[in-house]
Formats: structure tokens, sequence, C-alpha cells
């Protein structure tokens, strides 16, 4: 029977919470169990690796796999005639995570370290001998090899680029207009912060064609239809007027003009988000494809950004937009 440790809102069940709570200082009091954790936070192991790695024997390892899919840390997936488990931190409540994160980071015991060389030796037998290139193929973005970085990606890729008018909207201390901003014809940025408009402005100092202001996304300091290309990249996250801030991104483009966000996705982790000044919890597809259309945009495109490899394992999306263009009114031939 799965058990939730999650906090029992009825006041009358302080017993069953104090319950909970002792049942999952129990369960991670465990050596073993804390063992298999620590293996399968960032992989995928069957319980015939597992007894390798832990030089366990597998009865032993299944039992103490039971307890933690049992708790919902644990879940598992087939795949022929094998069972891949692995730790899911993304379901595990708040609390779970919490006595995670303090256990691990004050274990250093050398048995965590040897069971994680021995875990690599594993995957490697298991792969047969591949060579690096086969045995991430499918999954090869997620892999570090030397050399080869989203940065340098990204970098190569910009000669590729050629802006006009940008609007840079939460552009926080400038990063990404130091990036781009030589591929555009104008850069504005807006962030609310004194402090942050202020790093911004010592940052872009030798680009004269960057403008940094400060301002609301919600009351945008610009003229109507000035920008032709508004980017709004993680900073619905920080709004509570959604609507009136994509509003406003509509309302300070030229028609025909793009727009091109990033946000999270829908979740639950308020306490991970809540030192990062964010004012809601993301937005689900459907709501974000709503508040776009709502806002005056068409030609709306979202499609996923990725999931974060580590806890709690935030997924964003990426949006393309446009505002409408005015109708044609070119005469036909008499």
């Amino acid at each position: 029977m799965h058990r939730s440790y999650n906090r029992v809102p009825d006041q009358d069940s302080a017993a069953i919470e104090l319950a909970n709570a002792t049942d999952l200082l129990r369960l991670f009091a465990d050596a073993t169990r804390v063992r298999l954790l620590a293996l399968l936070v960032d992989e995928e192991l069957t319980v015939a690796e597992l007894a390798i790695i832990t030089r366990l024997k597998q009865p032993s390892v299944s039992t103490h796999l039971g307890k933690l899919k049992e708790a919902g840390l644990v879940t598992d997936r087939r795949a022929g005639v094998a069972a891949y488990h692995r730790a899911a931190m993304e379901t595990w409540p708040g609390a779970a995570r919490e006595v995670w994160k303090s256990l691990y980071a004050h274990s250093r015991d050398p048995l965590l370290h040897d069971d994680r060389a021995r875990r690599d030796a594993a995957l490697t037998a298991r792969r047969g001998g591949a060579n690096w290139a086969d045995s991430v193929a499918g999954d090869m973005e997620r892999h570090y090899s030397p050399g080869r970085s989203w940065e340098a990606t990204m970098r190569a890729c910009l000669g590729l680029l050629s802006l006009d008018d940008v609007l840079d909207i939460a552009s926080g201390d400038g990063a990404l207009a130091e990036l781009l901003a030589p591929r555009a014809r104008t850069w504005t940025c807006v962030d609310s912060s004194e402090v942050v408009v202020a790093a911004a402005r010592r940052r872009l100092l030798g680009l004269p064609h960057v403008h940094v202001r400060t301002g609301d996304m919600h009351q945008l300091p610009l003229a109507p239809h000035s920008a032709d290309l508004v980017l709004l990249m993680q900073a619905l996250p920080y709004s509570q007027q959604p609507a009136a801030a994509l509003g406003e991104a509509a309302r300070v483009l030229r028609p025909g003009g793009r727009l091109l966000l990033t946000c999270l996705d829908r979740h639950e982790h308020r306490s991970s988000v809540l030192p990062f000044g964010h004012r809601n919890l993301g937005f689900g597809v459907d709501e974000l494809r709503a508040l776009l259309a709502g806002a005056g945009f068409e030609a709306i495109e979202i499609s996923s950004g990725g999931v974060e490899s580590r806890p709690p394992h935030f997924a964003s999306w990426v949006g393309f937009a446009r505002t409408r263009k005015p109708p044609s009114t070119m005469l036909g031939p008499a």
C-alpha cells in the first residue's frame, strides 16, 4: 500500500502526521536504502545491477526497493523482460526531499564513492563496451563530451542571426543582451529592479545601440509598435498578471512582430521558487496557449524546453507567436 508523506490538512490528524514523519525518518535511517537511493537519483538500474554494485544479495535489494516503492520514492519501468528502477525525486513530497538533501549533503562515506565507481563499470558493461557516441545515441544532448557544450554551439550559431528592434522584458543584468545585441539594430532592456538595471548598464556600456530602462512588464515604458521582436525569457513566473504582461508585449510589437518566450511548466514546488521571487507556479501548455491567444497573438507554437536533470526537475516551455498583420490594402488589376 502506497504511503504518502505529505502534510495532512485536518488539524485533528496530528497523530497521523507524526506517524508519517517518523516513518519517513525510519525509511532514511537504513544504510542500504540510502545506498540504493544514492545510486538511483540520476540513473536507472535493474535489481541485478544494484546487487552487483552493492555486493548485496538480490532478495535483500528487492526487499529494500519494495519499501522505497511503497513510499513512492522509487518507480520502475519495464523494457522487455527487464525492470529499470529510479528515484522519482520530481514526485517526492517536500519533506522527503529536504531530509534527503540534508542527509546526502553531509554524507562522505567512502562506501558511497565505491558504489558509484562500480555503477559506472556496470553501465559500461550494459552498453557492451560500446564507444561513447554509440552508448548515448538517441539521448546525446544530455551527456557531456569535451568541448561539446550548448554555449559553444549557441555562440557558433549567432552568425546566422540578423535581428531588428528587440525588446528584452525582465532582462536581468544583461547577459542575454551582451550575447545577442551585436546582431540587432537596436536592443532595449527593461527590468523592474534598479539594482539589476544598474548592473546591466555596466555590463552593456560598450554597446551604444543598447538601451537599459527601469520598468514594469505590465506597463512598459515604450511607445506602441516600437519593436519587431519581444523576448520574455522566464519572465512570466514573476508576474501575478500574465495576461496583462502579454497584452503589453503585443501593444509594443509592430504588426507581424514576433514574440519569443520561455516559462516554467506548472509545478507544485512553491518552496523551491519562493526564494527567487516567483509570483506563480508556471503554466500548463493549454493555459499558456490561451493566454497568448487572449493577448491577440496568432501563429502560436509551443514546444518543450527540456526538463532539468537536478531535482525537483523543473520543466520549461518555449513559445513563439506573432501579432496580427493588417489586411492588405493593395488593389488588384482593374
